[in-house]
């Protein structure tokens, strides 16, 4: 954004652990997601547009995806519709929301759209990506550093083919958004790097770099138990879980695929970066 020569605001939480990188042109507002429609209102005042990029992706229960997933999405519309004119609003959602069935992370996720959906005096978009990646990636750089050496651990269908996107191509989408508004109020966008039909494990393990890719099947009734059992372990032990039965669930789908075609339609932009290039500035 500072780049594109955008004045950018960005709003904290009162205990986030991540206000060191924050670069010093960026203008830091601390504020909390429940901190009322005026404290809100006075944090987003004047702006141009916002961007929501919020959001929880550990728990246990649905209670721990809500507050930022759903409630935060729900306070900054409100906070945004007792402005005089509200600005753009656009929601990072997830390509999880359209499977709300699946787990309670999607189920939130499809939520925080349904919230926007009601507000029609604000003008919103909801981008959906795939899985991201990229530096500062603690999810998906443990997986795609096992693909380098040629070992991949299976957890899903062996023919599964799931999109993907760099996090910097993410970045350039918001930018393509902010420079064209009018198309996309009102509009939920799927976008990923923009291989057709996604990737699947084989194709993952080459573009990593690995000469040959030995897949390793996990049992999908091991995952389930594993997973089960770690679920009931942050129960007891107090932690936000990762891998949960509703976690087992969305990598045990057989396709997570996006298509950039009407995003790219409406906004122009268009992807830069392949996996083979991703990861390779990832590890490089």
């Amino acid at each position: 954004m500072l780049r594109d020569g955008y004045r950018v605001r960005a709003l904290l939480r009162p205990d986030s652990r991540h206000r060191d990188r924050v670069q010093p042109e960026v203008e830091a507002v601390t504020v909390s997601l429940t901190a009322g429609v005026e404290a809100l209102g006075a944090a987003l005042r004047d702006a141009g547009a916002v961007v929501y990029c919020a959001g929880s992706v550990r728990g246990r229960k649905m209670a721990d995806f809500e507050p930022a997933n759903v409630d935060g999405v729900a306070a900054v519309a409100a906070a945004l519709k007792e402005l005089p004119r509200p600005p753009p609003l656009l929601l990072i959602s997830s390509l999880a929301a359209t499977r709300p069935e699946v787990s309670y992370y999607a189920r939130s996720k499809f939520d925080g759209e349904k919230v926007l959906e009601s507000c029609p005096e604000i003008p919103w978009t909801v981008l959906r990506p795939p899985a991201v990646y990229g530096p500062g990636d603690k999810e998906m750089r443990p997986l795609l550093g096992w693909a380098r050496r040629g070992l991949l651990p299976v957890v899903g269908p062996r023919s599964q083919r799931v999109s993907l996107l760099n996090v910097s191509d993410l970045a350039r989408a918001v930018s393509a958004w902010l420079a064209a508004l009018p198309n996309c109020r009102h509009r939920v966008f799927a976008i990923d790097d923009g291989r057709p039909g996604g990737y699947d494990w084989d194709a993952i393990g080459r573009a990593a770099g690995a000469r040959r890719v030995r897949l390793v099947t996990v049992p999908r009734a091991l995952l389930r138990l594993v997973a089960a059992a770690n679920w009931a372990l942050s129960g007891l032990l107090g932690y936000a879980p990762m891998l949960t039965p509703g976690k087992a669930r969305e990598l045990s789908q057989p396709d997570w695929l996006a298509d950039n075609a009407e995003f790219s339609a409406a906004t122009g932009w268009q992807p830069r970066i392949g996996l083979e290039r991703g990861i390779g500035e990832l590890f490089g």
